[in-house]
C-alpha cells in the first residue's frame, strides 16, 4: 500500500487513482476515487450518484478553470507534475485556493520529490504523493526546510504585515 504526506503525516492511502485511460467498467460503487479529468467529463452524472467518496486529477496542460464551476462535487483535486521541471499546477493550487476558495485536499501526485514540498505546500497543497522510490518520512522533512518567509503565500501573510501585528 503507498504511503502519502497529508495534513503534515504520513499515512496509509485510502483513494484509488485511476490511469489516465480508465472507464467505468468494474468500479466499485463505494470505493474513494480520484478519476481523470477526461473520464469526468464524460461520465460526471454517473460519478455523482456513486456511494463512494470522489476526487478529480488534473495532468499538466489541463486548467483548473475546466472544473471551477463543479468544485464541490470533488474530496480531493489531485495536480500531476509528469516531470521534476515542470512547474504549472504551482499556478493551479494557488489559484483553486485562493480565486476559487477550495477547501478540500489538494493533492500533488507524479514526480514529486522532497524539494518540493515546502514551496507546494506555500501555494496551497496539503497532500503530496511521493514519487514510488522515494521515502515519505525523509519526504516529510522537506515541509520545514526553511523557516521564515518573506513573500505572500497561499499559507501566510508577507512577513512586513506579519510583523505589524
Amino acid at each position: 500500500m503507498q504511503r502519502i504526506i497529508k495534513n503534515g503525516q504520513v499515512i496509509d492511502e485510502t483513494w484509488h487513482l485511476l490511469d489516465k485511460d480508465a472507464t467505468l467498467d468494474g468500479l466499485s460503487n463505494s470505493d474513494d476515487l480520484i478519476v481523470p479529468l477526461a473520464l469526468w467529463r464524460e461520465h460526471a452524472h454517473a460519478l455523482k450518484v456513486r456511494d463512494g467518496g470522489l476526487g478529480v486529477w488534473l495532468d499538466s496542460d489541463e486548467e483548473v478553470e475546466e472544473i471551477a464551476e463543479e468544485l464541490g462535487n470533488f474530496k480531493v483535486i489531485a495536480l500531476n507534475f509528469p516531470s521534476f521541471t515542470d512547474g504549472r499546477h504551482y499556478s493551479s493550487a494557488r489559484l483553486l485556493r485562493e480565486r476559487y476558495g477550495y477547501q478540500g485536499e489538494i493533492r500533488a501526485i507524479g514526480d514529486v520529490l522532497r524539494d518540493q514540498l515546502f514551496f507546494m505546500q506555500r501555494c496551497g497543497f496539503d497532500a503530496f504523493a511521493i514519487r514510488a522510490d522515494r521515502d515519505p518520512h525523509d519526504a516529510l522533512q522537506g515541509l520545514q526546510d526553511f523557516s521564515v518567509c518573506y513573500q505572500a503565500a497561499a499559507d501566510q501573510a508577507p512577513l512586513f504585515r506579519r510583523r505589524q501585528a
